[in-house]
């Protein structure tokens, strides 16, 4: 190869500028929101926290009781375990679990417990009691 290509090989278009300007633009914002996750990451275990926010309602002779489930930890939680029990005079009258597959932190998701019996003749306690870290 002569000189005079080599110069000609080297010399990068206009669009070759603008393209690897965007690249790098794009691998700095990667690279910067890894490093922004990273620092601002809670050290936290998973805080899960159940509430009741709708109304029970009856359909078909059945009570069906809506709940959410929140993450407000840093970390996931995987299999996270919801019961809820319908106490009658300290009795345990029914009772029901269901469980959560993954929740991540900051993640809501919501369910239903569904009862033969009204909840609103007894104590209705809806809680989570266990989970695993993923």
């Amino acid at each position: 190869m002569t000189e005079s290509n080599n110069e000609q090989q080297q010399k990068r278009t206009f669009a070759e500028w603008v393209t690897f300007a965007i690249a790098s633009f794009i691998l700095a914002t990667l690279v910067g929101l890894v490093l922004y996750n990273w620092v601002t990451k809670k050290q936290e275990p998973p805080v899960i926290s159940v509430t009741r926010n709708a109304p029970i309602r009856e359909t078909q002779g059945h009570f069906y009781v809506p709940f959410t489930v929140t993450n407000t930890g840093g970390e996931a939680a995987a299999s996270v375990q919801i019961i809820a029990e319908l106490r009658v005079n300290g009795e345990v009258l029914e009772s029901g679990d269901q469980q959560i597959d993954f929740l991540s932190s900051g993640e809501t998701q919501e369910g239903a417990f569904i009862f033969s019996r009204d909840p609103s003749q007894g104590q209705l306690i809806v809680r989570s009691s266990s989970y695993k870290l993923p």
